[in-house]
């Protein structure tokens, strides 16, 4: 793994992925034909790019007691167990609606209200994603939201989704569940087709062909953010455990080639230590040629001449995930300003909370943790603002607020507060 010296620019600094040309325009045309054809384009779509021939798109509870019954009773207990983890971390999110009645009569306030609808993005491939159900249904539920939808794209060999996933979606409480995958999945939950109504907001992580659709799709309906691929940085001093840092590198590594995986260190023996042990231990790991490709082309250890440094080298970065192991990380949480979730101890790497402690994994990556935060209870409901202005008060100010508008030039709503001035 290389190790460099910092300099003014930050060389394995991320920015969003905007897409080719080439995938912009596949993307285009694959909403414009699904918004024509429905259903028929979901299904041709899902052959065509996933080798499954679909009579339904929606998944049988059927299918969802089988895999229920395939997933083994331990793993479908850990299951329960984190989604009751991230469930108590959720609840806390939660804000009362409120008004507040001011000594004229005024009442101001603000309504919180769930979505009616959302739809729930869980990625496949080369991979299945339990835990990104919990990190998008519970919260989902929390909130308050009725009508919850997952689109996951079919294995290429059964034509189902795995059995863990519909599990997973089974115990927080999801059973709008469909094999659809893609841009074509994107578009049906923005749009709507013969079996799948639309909804009001669409979340989950997804490939490049995912993130440009819900960026095309944004504005007839919300989206939680553009997800790129997974980050870690590492803000370690000497007190670090070489093979333990080397272990948490690769853990996101594993992810993608095109995952990043950073150390940042004033010390140059970590250093040293921390890059020999990733190569060891890159040469055991099954997902050996993807972590590879990232640790190749998005991994880096920047050796800093002070602390201040190194945890100014990370807030520069916005990693998605940091973890900070020094001797006494409290001490350093307060100068972190720009990550997505931070991680304090050798206790607490990072898979932690991708599974099992509350928090939600559903972050902000390349380098917007500058100014988004973690998927949350919030971002499934809207707020409304109550105003209820006496006549006392309107009598005290209607004068100010016509002035105000005439200010505008908007003679009407001037108009509008006189009217009643004048009875």
């Amino acid at each position: 793994m290389k190790i460099l010296k910092i300099d003014d620019q930050i060389s394995i600094k991320r920015s969003v992925d905007n897409g080719t040309e080439e995938q912009r325009a596949i993307v285009k045309n694959i909403i414009e034909t699904v918004r024509q054809n429905g259903d028929q384009a979901l299904k041709e779509y899902t052959e065509k790019f996933d080798g499954i021939s679909l009579d339904e798109l929606k998944v049988p509870q059927a299918e969802i007691e089988e895999a229920l019954s395939q997933v083994d009773r331990k793993i479908l207990e850990i299951i329960k167990e984190a989604a009751e983890n991230i469930r108590s971390f959720h609840e806390k999110q939660l804000r009362p609606s409120w008004m507040t009645t001011e000594e004229n009569g005024t009442v101001l306030g603000q309504k919180i209200t769930p979505l009616d609808s959302v739809g729930l993005y869980v990625p496949g491939g080369t991979a299945a994603y339990p835990s990104s159900v919990l990190m998008n249904v519970i919260p989902a539920k929390v909130a308050g939201v009725k009508r919850i939808v997952i689109t996951s794209p079919p294995d290429k060999k059964t034509g189902k989704l795995p059995p863990a996933v519909l599990a997973a979606a089974h115990i927080a409480g999801a059973e709008e569940i469909y094999k659809v995958g893609g841009a074509q999945a994107i578009t049906a939950l923005a749009y709507g087709t013969e079996s799948i109504p639309p909804v009001d907001k669409i979340t989950g992580p997804g490939n490049i062909y995912v993130a440009l659709a819900k960026r095309e799709v944004f504005g007839d309906v919300d989206i939680d953010m553009i997800a790129g691929p997974s980050e870690i940085a590492i803000l370690a001093d000497d007190t670090a455990h070489a093979d333990e840092v080397a272990a948490d590198l690769l853990s996101q590594a594993e992810h993608d080639p095109m995952a990043s995986a950073v150390l940042v260190t004033p010390s140059s023996a970590l250093a040293e230590a921390v890059s020999a042990g990733v190569d060891r231990q890159l040469a055991e790991l099954p997902r050996q040629e993807i972590a590879a490709g990232s640790i190749s082309n998005y991994g880096a250890i920047y050796v800093t001449e002070s602390m201040d440094e190194a945890v100014e080298t990370v807030n520069s970065l916005a990693p998605e995930h940091l973890e900070i192991l020094t001797e006494n990380p409290m001490e350093l949480l307060g100068r972190i300003r720009h990550a997505g979730a931070i991680f304090l101890g050798r206790f607490s790497p990072e898979p932690v909370g991708d599974y099992f402690a509350g928090p939600n994994h559903v972050l902000p990556t390349n380098g917007t943790a500058r100014f988004s935060s973690p998927l949350n209870v919030e971002d499934f409901q809207k707020k409304s603002s109550i105003l209820l202005y006496s006549e006392k008060a309107l009598k005290d100010n209607g004068e100010k607020i016509a002035a105000f508008a005439r200010l505008e030039g908007l003679e009407a709503h001037a108009r509008s507060i006189e009217t009643r001035l004048r009875k």
